[in-house]
């Protein structure tokens, strides 16, 4: 039986999110696969540098940055945090060769950006025939450095075709570089859904015939859901704050007109966008890419605030005609009022955007492994 390593860390939570459904998928299929979810903040907690001067892991930092919304500069941020890698190149390569020779898996899939070189030098030094791939799991790299090196005789598997261009413009040939309809989503958004959307919509206590907004930053919540809520008391919304119970507890204290549905951390988000009209949130690529597969067209933000990754993704909604991006979420209200007047446009455009990247992933890994 084959094993293959699938590398992720919790810097967010879709690095996780993305390996553990791919990991479903291919298990619901009875491949010979042993597929082995490997944290890879867990295996260089040895050397984690950011712990030893902050006292917090690197993963940690990220979520607690996006949870207080320090998101502005972090284009800077990321370069120092390369340079911290740079200097820690060596020893990460040490640590993860005799992790390699320690495990031997048949092959490494990466989830995770930023740690790609040394991952692959030190696959090379320790079982110099594996094969080693890189997922984006965002729209588009963020060169330098970020997620495609070059001078890597490594796989990549790209979600739309500014990532093919850029994987291509860095010298990684045809064969080497697989396309995808789009990003890894849980295969619970491809599930049908049965439930009656008025009903379970009075049961939340929102009007069935008014039209509902969600709201979601990510598994850490963010700040800003409270400016958004506060102008648009007027519009049911259902407000997704993640593992942030102080934003549960001050959004539901909110004094509003329409009713707005507060939930902290759910697996159910599949459930909460079929009874939404469209989405409120950040850029980030699987909350574009599960609101898109539900039919929901989105609103999200640009701006010097927005991680240097996740920019492209609001010039993707763009290009897809999949939304609106806004500078700032101050005239919400303004924008919400708009994506109702047009919803039918928009609706009809996000239905023609198919997105099976989850299903198409494991046949690429055949191909590789050659089974």
């Amino acid at each position: 039986m084959k094993k293959i390593d699938f590398i992720y860390f919790d810097a967010g939570g879709g690095h996780r999110s993305a390996a553990t459904a791919l990991k479903t998928v291919i298990d619901s299929q009875h491949r010979p696969w042993d597929v082995r979810l490997v944290n890879l903040q867990e295996v260089l907690d040895a050397l984690d540098v950011f712990r030893k001067i902050t006292g917090i892991r690197l993963e940690d930092i990220y979520n607690l940055m996006l949870a207080k919304g320090w998101t502005l500069g972090s284009a800077q941020g990321l370069q120092l945090m390369h340079a911290v890698i740079r200097l820690n190149h060596r020893p990460v390569v040490r640590l993860l060769t005799k992790h390699w020779q320690d495990t031997r898996p048949d092959m490494v899939v990466s989830l995770v950006p930023n740690f790609n070189r040394a991952m692959y030098e030190s696959l090379r030094a320790a079982l110099p025939g594996v094969p080693y791939m890189t997922v984006l799991t965002d729209f588009a790299d963020y060169p330098p450095h970020f997620w495609i090196e070059r001078g890597q005789n490594q796989f990549f598997v790209c979600g739309t075709e500014k990532a093919l261009e850029q994987a291509r413009s860095l010298g990684h040939s045809h064969d080497r570089i697989f396309a995808t309809s789009g990003m890894i989503m849980r295969p619970r958004f491809y599930e049908p859904v049965t439930m009656d959307r008025a009903v379970e919509r009075a049961r939340l206590g929102l009007d069935p015939n008014q039209p509902v907004g969600l709201v979601l930053f990510g598994g850490q919540g963010s700040k800003v859901m409270l400016e958004i809520a506060e102008r648009l008391r007027d519009t049911q919304l259902i407000l997704i704050c993640g593992r942030n119970q102080k934003l549960v507890e001050r959004l539901k204290k909110l004094p509003t007109n329409a009713a707005h549905f507060v939930e902290g951390f759910t697996q159910e988000v599949p459930y909460y966008m079929h009874l939404s009209d469209f989405f409120i949130g950040k850029p980030g690529p699987g909350s574009i890419s599960e609101a898109v597969a539900m039919k929901l067209p989105v609103i999200v933000e640009r701006n010097a605030w927005t991680l240097p990754q996740e920019r492209y993704n609001a010039d993707w909604v763009r290009e897809r005609h999949a939304g609106m991006v806004v500078s700032n979420f101050r005239h919400i209200d303004q924008a919400a009022k708009e994506m109702l007047a047009s919803l039918d446009a928009y609706r009809t455009s996000v239905a023609q955007i198919k997105n099976r990247a989850v299903f198409e992933i494991p046949e690429i890994l055949a191909k590789i492994l050659g089974v």
